[in-house]
Parts: structure tokens; C-alpha cells; sequence
């Protein structure tokens, strides 16, 4: 039964129908996995004992009606910065290679208690810093449209792990476009929360105030339905927003009359791929042919977003990674006589070359005498940047957007001009500055059969009418359809 191009959900339709169990389903998406990700690489751990296993528990609760989501018995993978009781989280990094966490992270544990059944952990940019998984000790995800090139990243193993049909959907984490930059290079749809909208408990964190767990899926109704399972308040998340919950029932009318729809002008200009600003721009006259009104506008201020996203993000690392001492857990350096040693070693072993860079860059920042010229400039940037979307707000239901201003490079390409790689960030990081929900789509394919994606932005919590548009959008276009008919004839 050839199912590795349906939804998430038309898999769990086919399961409560009992037209398929979840144990044959499981057996199918790991022995496709074993074939084809020897060469993909989307993967760090595969699981397939235990997730067998979760499969026939889970298939009992389906059975005898103790579990209906709509999403019980499909198989899901988890990017490897999100933690999973006793299963290696590994962050793609030597200095977390052997880390198995004693807990789950809310994510884990509302996917479980949906009957989700997690088949493995994904690769990513180490720490998640990166935008093409070349960072990671495990070696670089491949685009399955193109071996020689990469899948983005940080979340480039759960995009292509979708892409390539190894599993129905995954989970990936967004701190400056880590979802949004590798569902554009691999042809897949995703959705980044609105900041507190997911609980963060049990994600490694990169940069605290602006990482965010999201779905990644074949479309954007998956998505939606795998974000209304995660989200919600959390008490052992500080920043978890109290007293909300997103609703989706009104979201899939179809129809996107009526909606103002912004288009920033500045983010068309030098830079930006011509056919990736083609497809983006025929996007906008798809909408408006469907009944949304396109306005053009300037957002001047978002063009300071990469120092300030880098300043800000860096620091915040710098912080967070200062636990990893080769003491508690993790990667420990069999070399050194004293405590120092230790600590140097361990870290100068376990760090990549990315990892430092940003830690080098997050202490300078944060130091005497460079506090207020950087870290503190940095932060009334990001004010400025979110005073900017506020007003677009007042005036627009939504912005339309590019993702990357390229499709998926070749893998090596970048990888030693950092400046290059940032600036590959420029429609992305603005968002996570300002904490805000945005949806990414498939839009196009360029010369070389490499997919375009486009992005709706949105202001706090307006998931449910960007999930409206996406899906009217969606329903009047076929984009996200083309990658798994081109993969199964495709180079894999």
C-alpha cells in the first residue's frame, strides 16, 4: 500500500478505519527509513524496537476507544534538541553524544499522550546553530530534490525526513527561520508558534528568548492539527502564555475574501533569487485573484534584523551553553591534570567550529565596555523591529514574505563565509524578534526543480486566520502535492 505521500491525517483516517493498524504502518515508515536515509542522512536515531512497541500499545487504546485524536497511531519524528526520557538527545553535538534525558519535554509528552508513535530523532545544525545542517557532528543532511545540496536548517533532518516520505510529520524548533528556511529548500509546509504559545520545557536551549517548538508537515491542515496537540500553557515554562488555546475550526472555508494582505517592498529588492521573488509575487496575485486585497508598504527598520537577531541570539547562547562544563553529563576531555583543564578541553573537543564562533561572539558582546555599544543597542533594535510589525498590524491582517533569497544551495557552498550564511537569515530572524506566527508554504519550483517557499506573518496568537489563508491557498494550488510526485520518481 503505497501511503507515504498521504497527510498525517488522512494516515489516521485510514487507521481509525481500520483499513490499516498502526504496527503496519510503523513497520512501513521504518523499513523506508533503512532504505532511503542512508542517503538523505535525516536521521541521528532511528527506533525501531521501541517504536514497534509504542505501535501495538497504541493500537490497543485505538481499539478499545480510549484514544480518538485524529493523529493516534501515526508516526511522528522529534528534531534531537527536544528532550525524550531515556532516548539520546544529542543536540547533533559531540559534547551531548551519549545525553539520554531522565524526563520528556512537554512536546514528548503531549505527542505520546496523543498516541503519536516517535520513530527517531532528527538531525540538525549543532545547537541548532546553523542554517543547513552542515554544523552537525553526525554529518550533513541531504536535500532529497538534490543530494549535492543541503535541507536547510537548523531543522533540516525533520523537513527532508517529511520530504522524502520517511515519516508522515516531524517536530522542529524556529529561532531565527529554523523551521521556516528548510520547508522552503524541501518542499514541505510548517507553522512557528507565536512566542509562549508552546511550552519550551525540555528543548535545548540556543537562544531563549527566541527559540519555539513547531509542526512540520505535507500541508498546513496537518500542521494545524499537530500545533493545536502541542500547544498550550505549561507551568514549568516561565514564558508559556496562561489562558489561551488555538482554535482551527473556522479555518478551513477556503476562503481568503476580504483579507488584507501586505507586501513589503524593501524585502523585494537586491538580494533576493529573481525566480524566487517570481513565484512569491505570483503567490501574492493568486491571493488577490482569490479575493485578498495586496497592499504594498516599507519596513525600513527590518533591515538592521541580522545584527541585531546575531548580537542578541550569540549572547544568549553564550549563556545557556556555559553549563556544558564535561562535569555534570555530556562529553567529557579524557585530557587534563586540573578543574580548568577539564573545562577547556571538554569544551574545545565537544564545540564545533559554529558553536564556538557564536559563544566568542555572545561573550564579547556581553563584556564591560561592550555591553551598551552592542547587547543593549541590540535590544532597542528589536524593539523598534516589533513597534514596525505592531503598526503593519493596524493596517494589514498579514504579510506576505520570501523565506530564504535563494533556493537550497550546494552543500560546501557557504559553509566557511559565516557572513554569508547570516545574511541567508535577512526574512527570517525579524520574526523571532518579535516573537510573532508565521506559516511556511511551498510556492514554486525554480529552473532546476528545487522548491520556492513563501511565508505569511502574522501579529501575536493569529494562527488560526494564517492557517485560513494557507489552506485556501493551498486548496486553489498544487505545490505542496508536486514534491512527493516528484519523489517518487525523484533522485532517491
Amino acid at each position: 500500500m503505497d501511503f507515504y505521500s498521504k497527510t498525517a491525517l488522512e494516515i489516521g483516517q485510514m487507521i481509525k478505519n481500520k483499513e490499516i493498524s498502526s504496527v503496519e504502518v510503523t513497520k512501513a515508515y521504518i523499513e523506508n527509513i533503512k532504505t532511503k536515509d542512508k542517503d538523505i542522512n535525516s536521521f541521528v536515531t532511528v527506533l525501531e524496537d521501541e517504536a514497534l512497541k509504542q505501535a501495538e500499545e497504541v493500537q490497543e487504546k485505538i481499539d478499545s476507544g480510549e484514544l480518538s485524536s485524529p493523529l493516534a497511531g501515526v508516526p511522528v519524528a522529534i528534531k534531537d534538541n527536544i528532550c525524550t526520557k531515556d532516548i539520546l538527545t544529542t543536540c547533533s553535538s559531540k559534547m551531548l553524544y551519549n545525553f539520554k534525558p531522565p524526563y520528556d519535554a512537554a512536546v514528548t509528552e503531549k505527542i505520546k499522550a496523543l498516541g503519536g508513535v516517535i520513530v527517531g530523532k532528527t538531525n540538525l545544525d549543532e545547537f541548532a546553530m546553523g542554517g543547513s545542517t552542515e554544523t552537525s557532528y553526525f554529518g550533513v543532511t541531504k536535500n532529497p530534490f538534490d543530494l549535492e545540496r543541503v535541507s536547510g536548517g537548523s531543522s533540516g533532518g525533520s523537513a527532508a525526513a517529511v520530504a522524502t516520505g520517511l515519516v508522515p510529520y516531524a517536530l522542529g524548533s524556529d529561532t531565527g527561520g529554523s523551521i521556516r528556511q528548510p520547508c522552503s529548500f524541501c518542499g514541505v509546509s510548517g507553522i512557528k508558534p507565536t512566542y509562549g504559545g508552546v511550552s519550551r520545557y525540555g528543548l535545548v536551549a540556543f537562544a531563549s528568548s527566541l527559540d519555539q517548538i513547531g509542526p512540520i508537515g505535507k500541508d498546513i491542515k496537518d500542521c494545524a492539527e499537530i500545533l493545536s496537540a502541542i500547544s498550550g500553557h505549561d507551568k514549568r515554562d516561565s514564558t508559556s502564555v496562561k489562558g489561551f488555546g488555538y482554535d482551527f475550526s473556522a479555518s478551513f472555508d477556503g476562503d481568503v475574501k476580504g483579507l488584507k494582505i501586505g507586501i513589503p517592498t524593501n524585502y523585494y529588492g537586491s538580494g533576493l533569487d529573481s525566480e524566487v521573488k517570481t513565484a512569491v509575487l505570483a503567490t501574492a496575485d493568486k491571493l488577490k485573484d482569490m479575493g485578498a486585497e495586496i497592499c504594498e508598504f516599507e519596513m525600513p527598520i527590518v533591515d538592521y534584523a541580522i545584527p541585531a537577531y546575531y548580537i542578541i541570539a550569540c549572547a544568549e547562547a553564550s549563556s545557556n551553553l556555559s553549563r556544558y562544563d564535561g562535569i555534570k553529563y555530556g562529553y567529557r576531555s579524557p585530557n587534563g591534570e586540573s578543574l580548568l583543564d577539564v573545562f577547556f578541553n571538554s569544551r574545545s573537543e565537544g564545540f564545533g567550529i559554529e558553536v564556538k564562533r557564536r559563544i566568542m561572539l555572545g561573550s564579547f558582546v556581553l563584556s564591560s565596555g561592550y555591553y551598551d555599544a552592542y547587547y543593549k543597542k541590540g535590544l532597542q533594535v528589536r524593539g523598534l523591529i516589533k513597534d514596525s510589525f505592531n503598526e503593519a498590524f493596524e493596517k494589514y491582517d498579514m504579510i506576505l514574505s520570501p523565506i530564504a533569497p535563494t533556493t537550497a544551495f550546494k552543500i560546501g557552498e557557504n559553509i566557511s563565509d559565516p557572513l554569508k550564511m547570516y545574511l541567508g537569515d535577512i526574512y527570517t530572524v525579524s520574526v523571532n524578534l518579535a516573537g510573532i506566527p508565521t506559516v511556511s508554504l511551498p510556492c514554486g519550483y525554480d529552473g532546476k526543480g528545487l522548491p520556492i517557499g513563501m511565508q505569511l506573518i502574522g501579529q501575536s496568537f493569529s494562527e488560526s486566520k494564517l492557517v485560513k489563508a494557507a489552506y485556501a491557498y493551498q486548496q486553489e494550488t498544487d505545490f505542496h502535492k508536486k514534491a512527493f510526485e516528484i519523489m517518487k520518481g525523484g533522485c532517491l
